[in-house]
């Protein structure tokens, strides 16, 4: 999304920066949350996730800071949204701050360090500055992304509960995570949509129909949910193929824009 809302792309940048945002940042962060929360029920598209050892504490750590001392060759701003991205993944892991078991604080830290903050880094890496739209989009993607995000949290609860982290679904229930879908989806379709009409209209037109169709059959399978181990399969899938379905878009709205695949027919029309 950074890279489609710049209004230039430095590709290969932009590549490296895409590795190290989800290879050094993202996968650094998932395994330092995966090693503090030692799951043994179904977590991340994981039905039997593997135990974590000290080693793993370390190399998650180590794989950030590279990825953040990488972040500074790329400028102050680059590196001052990586740093934050990184610290909010800390705040989130660690059991000196465990911001994961405040459900206001965990929708705060993955919305500003995996949504928010990546399509800053996306546009910075392509070789732009940050603009309005792009803060308008950024802060829908978050939120289209945040809208998922508590649904794995039901099938947690009970571990969550042992470990004494108040996770937004141990807080608010199934209900209340099927209602925070509604309100996030829609409203991050709409910001989506607002900062991408601004420089694609016709894309931006087509998404918000697209993505309104695709809500409302995510919002029926949420709503069959009844918090047993037996769905969690069916879940994962369904949030493995919305990420998957987001992705694709954006990836052919980039190769069309910036010629990735050389001048097409659609290109007169995006």
């Amino acid at each position: 999304m950074g890279g489609l809302m710049a209004d230039q792309m430095n590709t290969s940048q932009f590549w490296l920066q895409f590795l190290n945002i989800h290879v050094l940042l993202f996968g650094g962060a998932t395994a330092f949350n995966s090693y503090w929360d030692k799951d043994e029920g179904p977590i991340g598209g994981l039905k039997n996730p593997p135990k974590m050892t000290e080693w793993m504490r370390m190399a998650s750590l180590i794989m950030m800071f590279l990825g953040w001392l990488w972040a500074l060759f790329f400028g102050v701003i680059y590196f001052a949204v990586y740093g934050v991205s990184l610290l909010l993944f800390w705040l989130y892991s660690t059991p000196l701050a465990r911001w994961k078991s405040h459900p206001q604080l965990s929708l705060v830290a993955i919305a500003v360090s995996t949504g928010f903050n990546s399509v800053l880094l996306g546009c910075i890496a392509a070789g732009e500055s940050i603009s309005l739209p792009v803060i308008i989009s950024a802060l829908g993607a978050s939120l289209i992304l945040l809208s998922l995000y508590p649904v794995s949290q039901i099938y947690q609860m009970k571990q969550d509960i042992i470990r004494g982290d108040r996770t937004f679904a141990v807080e608010y229930g199934a209900d209340g995570v099927k209602f925070f879908f509604i309100v996030s989806y829609l409203f991050g379709m709409i910001f989506f949509s607002a900062g991408l009409l601004q420089i694609y209209p016709y894309p931006a037109v087509i998404f918000f129909i697209l993505g309104l169709i695709t809500g409302v059959i995510l919002l029926r399978l949420l709503l069959r949910l009844k918090g047993m181990e037996s769905e969690y399969s069916s879940v994962m899938k369904m949030k493995f193929m919305a990420s998957l379905s987001f992705v694709i878009f954006l990836i052919i709205l980039n190769a069309v824009r910036y010629e990735w695949i050389g001048d097409t027919v659609l290109k007169s029309y995006f």
